[in-house]
Order: structure tokens, then sequence, then C-alpha cells
């Protein structure tokens, strides 16, 4: 099961990075908005976070991830409540979120490659 739980870490570590690839160095909310090609792929980056974490607290449910409960609460609203999600809260999450969720990621894949 360790196996998998490396998978789903990397998983999220890539996720992140893709969502900081698509992002321009330069990060404008009014550009954001206006670039639909973006939005969705964070929305599809956020929903693989969210099934990643779900996935790793189903099988290590004391693993600890910071706001894990509200990381798979928005990957149900992406894909069941689409129309619930804003851009301001995909906005919040990518800008005050994933910078610390990227960095205990990093944490945990060192912790299980030792």
């Amino acid at each position: 099961m360790e196996t998998e739980i490396k998978v789903w870490l990397s998983d999220i570590e890539q996720a992140i990075n893709e969502i900081n690839d698509f992002l321009p160095a330069e990060k404008n909310f009014f550009k954001f908005q206006k670039d639909i090609k973006t939005k969705r792929a964070v929305e599809r980056n956020i929903e693989i976070i969210g099934e990643a974490v779900k996935r790793i607290l189903s099988v290590k449910p004391d693993i600890v991830i910071s706001n894990a409960r509200k990381i798979v609460d928005t990957r149900n609203r992406i894909t069941h409540g689409y129309d619930s999600v804003s851009e301001e809260i995909l906005w919040s999450i990518v800008i005050k979120d994933l910078p610390s969720l990227n960095e205990e990621i990093k944490i945990l894949l060192k912790n299980k490659m030792e």
C-alpha cells in the first residue's frame, strides 16, 4: 500500500506543478478570469488533487495533510456542483493554499522515500 500512497502523493505534486505552469509569472486574477482554458486546467488539477487526497485518506487515515477535508470537499463541489465553484475560490486556492500543500507533499514524499 505504501507504493499506492507514493503514487498519489506524486500525482498531487504533479497537479500542483501543472497549475503553476499554467499560470503566468505575473499572477493576475483578472487575466485568470478571462482565460477559460487556464481556469478549466486549474479546476481539473484541483479535482485530481482532491481525488488523490481522498484515496490516501481511505488507505491511511492517520496521514496528516492540512485541510484534507476541505480539499476533498472542493473536489466534490467541482465534480458534482461545478456551477457552485467560483473563480474567486479557485484563485484563493491557487494563491493561498497550494504553496503550503506543495511543501507538505514534498515532505511526505521525502519521508516515504526514506
